[in-house]
C-alpha cells in the first residue's frame, strides 16, 4: 500500500512539472503566432536543383591522378 502512495506522489510531481513547463512556454511567448500557421500550407515549396544535392553529397566529383597506389 506504501508503494500506491510512492507512486500518487510522484505522478502528482510529474504533472506539476509538466504543467510548470505548460506555463513557462505560455509566458515566454511560444504560442503568440497564431497567423502562420494558418497559412504555412499555402506557401511554396522551395525547389531544390538536383545538381547541386547531387555535389553537397559528393564535393570531389573528378577523380585526381593522387589516388593511385604507387609500387
Amino acid at each position: 500500500m506504501n508503494i500506491l502512495y510512492f507512486l500518487i506522489g510522484c505522478s502528482v510531481l510529474v504533472a506539476l512539472v509538466f504543467l510548470g513547463a505548460f506555463f513557462w512556454a505560455l509566458k515566454s511567448g511560444q504560442h503568440d503566432d497564431v497567423y502562420t500557421p494558418s497559412v504555412r500550407i499555402l506557401f511554396d515549396d522551395e525547389v531544390i536543383n538536383p545538381e547541386t544535392v547531387e555535389a553537397s553529397k559528393n564535393p570531389q566529383t573528378a577523380k585526381s591522378d593522387n589516388n593511385h597506389i604507387s609500387d
